[in-house]
């Protein structure tokens, strides 16, 4: 089974949670479309990243249950995977490329 990074990609960024002023929500595109946005994408990571690194605050102070860590480590690996293969994708493609010939 073949998963291209870009469909991993643009699942996992129509899939992420947002951290809102309001909270935790599923962040929806504004006009009901899928597109690619490499900053949202990058945004989406970033927020991963940080809250796996809040909840493990958390549960060190003993304000959170360890489920929840998990669940934020487990979001950020996820995150940090997938943007991984889509360097990777992007890296390979760019080499293939270069051995074009002219």
């Amino acid at each position: 089974m073949d998963i291209s990074a870009f469909n991993a990609l643009k699942t996992y960024g129509s899939a992420q949670k947002v951290l809102t002023p309001e909270g935790t929500k599923l962040a929806t595109p504004k006009d009901g479309k899928e597109e690619f946005n490499l900053s949202s994408v990058t945004e989406g990571l970033v927020g991963a990243v940080a809250n796996s690194e809040t909840a493990a605050s958390a549960y060190m102070t003993g304000k959170a249950d360890p489920h929840s860590v998990v669940e934020a480590i487990a979001s950020a690996e996820l995150a940090v995977e997938t943007a991984v293969t889509l360097r990777n994708r992007v890296v390979e493609a760019y080499q293939e490329l270069l051995r074009m010939p002219i």
